[in-house]
Formats: C-alpha cells, sequence, structure tokens
C-alpha cells in the first residue's frame, strides 16, 4: 500500500538535469547548420575532441591520478554515447527523421527495465507513472507515419542506438560516487571522439574541407557538450536513472520551442505530446510513502497524543 505524501520539491541535481535538457534542446539547430559543411561522423568526432579539450583544460592537474576504474567507467560510458549518436545517424541514412524519433523513444521505458536487471533498484510507482507518460507523449511528438516498423537495416541500428542510450544513463549511475566527475568525463568524451572518427570509414564518409563554420560549431558545441556531460555524471550521482530519464524525455520539448521561435510550427498532437511530457516529470517527482512509513507515522503520532 502507499500513498501520496507531498508534491514534487525539485532538487539541485534535478534542476542542473532540467538546465542542461534545456540546452541539449537548443543545439539541435546548431546540429542542422553545422552538418551543411560536414558529414555527421566527423562531425561529432570533432565535437566531442573539442569537448574532451575543453575539460581536460580544467583537469589537467588531476588527470595524473587517473584510476583503472575511472578510466573502465569512461570507456564504456564514451562507448555507449557513440554508440547512442552513430547508430542513430546511420539509421537516419535511410529511415525518416520521424520513424527514427518514435524508435528512439524506446530508451525510455528501456532504462527502468535496464535499471531492475543491472542494478537490481526496482523503480517506485510514481517515476514509473511518470516513464509511461513521457514515453506516450514522446511517441505523439514523432507523429504516426513513425509508428510502423518492418526491421529494415536502418530501424535495428537504430533500435541498437536507443539502448544505447539506456545504457549510458544506466552506466552514468552505476559508476556515481565511486569516480571523479571530471576524470571521467575527459574518458568518456575523448573515447566517443575517437570512436566517431572511427565510423568515418565504414560509413564511406568523405572529409570535408575547412570551414570556419564547421570550427565555431564544433567548439561552440564542445563546449555545450563538456558541460552538459559534466553536469550528467554530478547529477547523477543523487537522481535516480528511472527520474533523470523522464527529464531528458523533455529535450525534444525544448528542441521545439527552438524551432518554434526559428519559425517552425508543431502540430497539435505535438503540443499534446510535449504536454504529456511535463506532466511526466511532474508526476515523476511526487513522493510516495509505503505502509510500513504510515504505520511508522501514525506510532509516532499516538505516542505524542499520549504525552499530551
Amino acid at each position: 500500500m502507499t500513498s501520496i505524501r507531498r508534491m514534487p520539491r525539485v532538487s539541485k541535481a534535478e534542476a542542473i538535469l532540467i538546465l542542461i535538457t534545456v540546452l541539449w534542446g537548443g543545439t539541435f539547430l546548431l546540429v542542422q547548420h553545422a552538418l551543411t559543411v560536414s558529414g555527421p561522423m566527423f562531425f561529432v568526432g570533432l565535437r566531442f575532441a573539442a569537448a574532451a579539450a575543453i575539460v581536460t583544460l580544467f583537469s589537467m592537474n588531476i588527470m595524473r591520478d587517473l584510476t583503472l576504474l575511472e578510466f573502465k567507467a569512461g570507456v564504456f560510458i564514451g562507448t555507449s554515447i557513440m554508440l547512442g549518436y552513430g547508430l542513430q545517424t546511420i539509421g537516419l541514412q535511410t529511415i525518416p527523421s520521424s520513424q527514427s524519433a518514435f524508435i528512439t523513444a524506446l530508451y525510455v521505458p528501456c532504462v527502468p527495465l535496464l535499471q531492475w536487471l543491472v542494478l537490481g533498484r526496482r523503480p517506485g510507482l510514481m517515476p514509473s507513472l511518470g516513464i509511461a507518460l513521457a514515453f506516450t507523449g514522446l511517441i505523439l511528438l514523432s507523429g504516426p507515419e513513425g509508428a510502423s516498423l518492418q526491421f529494415s537495416p536502418g530501424e535495428i541500428a537504430t533500435i541498437i542506438s536507443a539502448v544505447a542510450i539506456s545504457a549510458e544513463i544506466i552506466l552514468i549511475s552505476a559508476y556515481a560516487g565511486k569516480v571523479n566527475v571530471r576524470r571521467v568525463t575527459v574518458v568518456q568524451l575523448a573515447t566517443a571522439s575517437f570512436l566517431a572518427f572511427l565510423m568515418i570509414v565504414p560509413t564511406g564518409e568523405s572529409l570535408p574541407g575547412f570551414s570556419w563554420l564547421l570550427v565555431g560549431s564544433a567548439v561552440g558545441l564542445g563546449a555545450m557538450s563538456a558541460v552538459i556531460q559534466v553536469a550528467m555524471n554530478w547529477a547523477q550521482k543523487s537522481v535516480s536513472p528511472t527520474r533523470a530519464t523522464v527529464i531528458y524525455a523533455g529535450e525534444p520539448v525544448w528542441a521545439g520551442i527552438a524551432g518554434r521561435l526559428a519559425g517552425e510550427r508543431l502540430p497539435g498532437i505535438a503540443l499534446l505530446g510535449a504536454a504529456l511530457i511535463v506532466v511526466g516529470v511532474i508526476v515523476s517527482e511526487i513522493k510516495t510513502r509505503t505502509r510500513s512509513e504510515i504505520k511508522a507515522q501514525d506510532s509516532e503520532e499516538d505516542v505524542l497524543q499520549k504525552m499530551d
């Protein structure tokens, strides 16, 4: 038996995750402009290389203390980041963006499942309800045309990318509190960059010529990526993977707002999806209490009444 204990109160760590999700959503248009002068894998590699260099610049005095655990954590998380970005990009070459958005949304219900299987942490009632609302919202945002699946190579690549995004969130939480945030961030960003550059060969991508737009975009988005990854690694020490996932699900909402400011228009069904994601975030923050907690409080109140 559970009951609602109190309305949501956003912690400092959760507020940081909301802020970086806003930042994340705002990068969408910048990436679109950058991809007019570069292939996706080269740009992702350059972006993460810039991010790794920026974090390293502020961490040089502590990098010599890098531990084996931090190196392993950084490689695992960095690999997940690159699989998420890279496979989604590969899938977009053969499937429409609406279908990619629909498939990628599978990471939302996948996270609590992986959290249960890998970390042994069963998600609570309200976070699970928040996940369901956010997932429904993401499906509505992707549009009905994205819901058909034929398991083509592009769709399979995108499904694996959704699992990789889930793994990234789970791995960050699994290692949080055991590693130095800045050191592990340097390793994961460098790993993601290295793997992105490696993927240029199998994808047959041609190298772009020099462009100030490319350089400026890579450095600017690299700085954003540096802030985002450091914040994720820090905040998820106290925010569960399930709750963090619901917050991250708001990224397309902020991307939609940025697009609206740039002149794009969202259909009514997408606006409903955005509203459901926001409701999901709020619902996931509502605390519940178990039967034992209710009984303990009742006993405490009985004692106080007798003392009176």
